[in-house]
């Protein structure tokens, strides 16, 4: 028994799960159990093993849940008796137990979390910067961008061309930086804040953090307290000024979260919570050939290759350089063409705002 469950262990190590195993170390008889004896907790509260009879599985099982929440061993000390003067000590739990047979147990639970999953968006130099530390920091690093390629991210666990973030792993509750810098932010974002995420952070000016927040609060249909979950701009406030100074300001940030000693709502909490039903995010578009590659509301030239932010006027096929500018585009087509299938800056002449989005 003790042979399987050493290679039960092993085996969800190493598929990433997380589990609590219980020992038993000590006993004073009568009591079933024997030391040596030992089980695997599961977050669902089920066992594998044996750790003791009924009155005492109980008790494993929820203080193994604890150990699992706060990150923490502890050795349970299970008697008839109250604790002894001089048995207390950090680590240890003396449990009064009246319903089993007499005897004494001390069980030794300890946690097995999988490492942090660290997902980055974006191929900036801070994306860069954050894969590099936070890999070397032990977190599970993914990167995620149609443009990202495995070469320039040696470091991370997983390079993906996948954008639709929502999709991937349902399960994880990834730690999430979007460091696209204008790209797809508010797609990484929107996707990041209707999953069950342990973090959700944006990489912005704090201007430009403002006008991501409102496009989510206007476009998503996102609750508001989903939306305060959001940490834009990402990152403690080290005075940070170089890619690298600025992941390890974000990194600092995640670890803060991940030991409990932030002071922020950090989590976007279930992934059944979303915003009204049939609101989506108008998914990323591959580039396609006869667009217009001026962005009629900012003025700014989009790169054919990278065109990704499109909407269709007339007949005819706009670019932008984010989905801020295709958002006011959409609503009002005629403030920004001078014409019908004409490009450039709108109607609204040299008097329009450009975009806050670039």
């Amino acid at each position: 028994m003790t042979h399987s469950i050493f290679a039960r262990a092993a085996a969800l190590e190493e598929a990433g799960r997380p589990f609590v195993v219980a020992t038993v170390v000590a006993v004073a008889r009568p009591t079933s159990a024997r030391p040596g004896a030992s089980g695997i907790v599961h977050p669902d509260g089920t066992i594998e093993g044996w750790v003791g009879g009924s009155c005492a599985q109980p008790v494993v099982v929820r203080e193994a849940l604890h150990a699992l929440a706060d990150g923490q061993p502890r050795l349970l000390r299970l008697s008839k008796d109250g604790p002894a003067e001089g048995r207390r000590g950090d680590g240890i739990i003396d449990l009064v137990m009246t319903c089993h047979s007499g005897g004494t147990l001390e069980i030794y639970v300890e946690p097995h979390l999988p490492a942090p999953v660290l997902w980055i968006a974006g191929t900036t130099p801070i994306a860069g910067a954050l894969a590099h530390l936070g890999a070397a920091s032990g977190w599970r690093v993914s990167v995620f961008d149609p443009v990202a390629t495995a070469g320039d991210y040696p470091t991370a666990e997983r390079v993906s061309q996948e954008t639709a973030l929502g999709r991937v792993d349902p399960d994880a509750s990834p730690y999430l930086v979007v460091a696209t810098q204008g790209v797809w932010d508010e797609e990484a974002l929107a996707a990041g804040l209707r999953r069950n995420a342990s973090y959700v952070g944006l990489v912005a000016s704090p201007t430009r953090a403002k006008v991501v927040r409102q496009w989510l609060r206007d476009e998503t249909g996102l609750a508001d307290e989903r939306l305060a979950a959001l940490r834009a701009p990402a990152g403690m406030d080290l005075g940070a000024e170089t890619a690298e100074e600025i992941a390890l300001s974000i990194l600092a940030e995640l670890v803060q979260v991940r030991r409990g000693r932030a002071d922020f709502v950090a989590a976007p909490g279930p992934a059944t919570v979303a915003g009204p039903a049939g609101v989506t995010v108008t998914p990323l578009q591959p580039p396609v050939d006869d667009i217009v590659l001026l962005d009629p509301v900012c003025g700014m030239s989009v790169d054919r290759a990278t065109a990704r932010h499109l909407a269709e006027h007339d007949g005819t096929i706009y670019a932008f350089c984010s989905i801020g500018c295709r958002t006011r585009f959409i609503k009002d087509p005629a403030r920004f063409l001078a014409a019908p299938g004409t490009s450039g800056m709108g109607a609204a002449g040299s008097d329009a705002p450009l975009s806050s989005d670039v």
